[in-house]
């Protein structure tokens, strides 16, 4: 596509665009003024987890064309959550949770993205303090009414719901309200004229569109960017042993450096575009050398956006010495008495979530001792000392028996 815009011409480059509402209208904006544009996070945990670095890297790029980036924390939306792409409602969370949960996701933002008075410095904003405030009879008249249950029956987040027969609250079908509400409020406070996100999100950003178009007179855009998965069909930000979360204290760097590290070839390229800041050009040089010289660079570039450079460095040398050099001495040391079973060491490793699992693990031959595949499920340590525990080719501990 041909885009007048820098912002649109990187962002479409890069493998970021799916869709875009009124594409030439946002892409004239975008060529000659300086635009403010949002996206959403929902407070469910207190650290986001990959699956959310194509928005904020997003944001870093909106950021790097001279455009200013609203972050939309939903303190007031969590407590209802969005059925986009969910078999089932969300959990009802306190508001105390919520809050503990924006500060977490508020820290991790921070690493991302440049915040402060400056024309194109971020601003961080809480839809609750104005959904809080809503009476819900003037809510009903001057909003509600601009929306059309017809229409929104159609809208993908409730319709799969309805096909597969799966419960979806009153309170769930509001959700594409609010959010249509926080894209009008943000335009009338801040002059926001554009709402990113996933494309399953594309129907709560039409709304939000149409209504500020309804109420205020206002053009204002959508774009999205695809639902990202691994070339396995497996989500992006999970494994098997849970989510890649952006909160050092939840996902230590170097499993983090580590998780982009073991990327499968066939998406090396298209993370290179989505997750480091490298140029096009040197992404391009990087695909016709070797690919695993480009797994460590990418590995190496998303763990310095993340954690900085440092602890980049820090994962880079411990990679080293643990795969290449095979220096026991930089594995994970952690202390357990010798009457405790290999399988609850694994579980208090948080190898893996129960018992049963570290069974299953053990008789698939994927732990070694020393070197030496361990075959029974009951092993147990039978005297005290230092031992390397390695889990597959991925995971390695130097565990003291006491």
């Amino acid at each position: 596509m041909n885009f007048k815009s820098d912002f649109l011409r990187e962002f479409f480059e890069r493998g970021f665009f799916a869709q875009a509402t009124h594409q030439e209208e946002l892409d004239e904006s975008l060529s000659s003024e300086r635009i403010t544009a949002y996206i959403g996070f929902d407070c469910t945990a207190k650290s986001l987890h990959a699956g959310s670095l194509i928005q904020i890297m997003i944001l870093r790029l909106l950021q790097k064309h001279g455009h200013k980036p609203i972050l939309l924390l939903g303190g007031g939306t969590t407590k209802i959550g969005d059925p986009s792409g969910k078999d089932e409602a969300r959990q009802i969370l306190s508001d105390q949770k919520i809050f503990e949960n924006l500060a977490g996701i508020k820290k991790t933002l921070e690493k991302f993205i440049r915040f402060g008075g400056g024309a194109s410095d971020a601003i961080m904003v809480n839809n609750d303090d104005w959904l809080r405030h809503l009476n819900y009879i003037d809510f009903l008249r001057d909003i509600g009414r601009h929306f059309s249950v017809n229409r929104m029956l159609g809208f993908d987040s409730v319709k799969l719901r309805l096909e597969r027969e799966q419960p979806l609250s009153f309170l769930e079908f509001n959700y594409m309200i609010l959010q249509a509400y926080d894209f009008f409020e943000l335009n009338k406070k801040y002059g926001c004229a554009l709402q990113i996100g996933g494309s399953d999100q594309w129907g709560n950003i039409l709304n939000g569109v149409e209504l500020i178009r309804r109420v205020s007179a206002k053009e204002s855009f959508g774009l999205t960017s695809p639902l990202l998965t691994t070339s396995s069909g497996a989500k992006m930000g999970k494994t098997s042993d849970g989510a890649v979360w952006l909160d050092e204290s939840m996902l230590s760097p170097f499993d983090y450096f580590q998780y982009f590290r073991n990327t499968h070839d066939a998406d090396v390229s298209r993370f290179l575009k989505l997750f480091t800041d490298l140029e096009l050009s040197e992404i391009a040089d990087l695909e016709k050398g070797n690919i695993n010289e480009a797994k460590k660079i990418l590995a190496f570039e998303a763990t310095k956006i993340c954690h900085g450079e440092k602890s980049a460095n820090e994962a880079l040398q411990k990679a080293h010495e643990i795969f290449v050099s095979k220096n026991s001495a930089a594995f994970e040391t952690k202390e357990f008495l010798i009457e405790k079973k290999l399988t609850e060491i694994l579980k208090d490793l948080e190898v893996t979530a129960s018992l049963g699992e570290a069974k299953r693990l053990i008789e698939g031959k994927a732990l070694k001792v020393n070197g030496e595949a361990v075959l029974d499920p009951n092993f147990q340590f039978n005297q005290a000392g230092k031992f390397d525990l390695s889990i597959g080719k991925k995971k390695f501990f130097k565990i003291l028996i006491k």
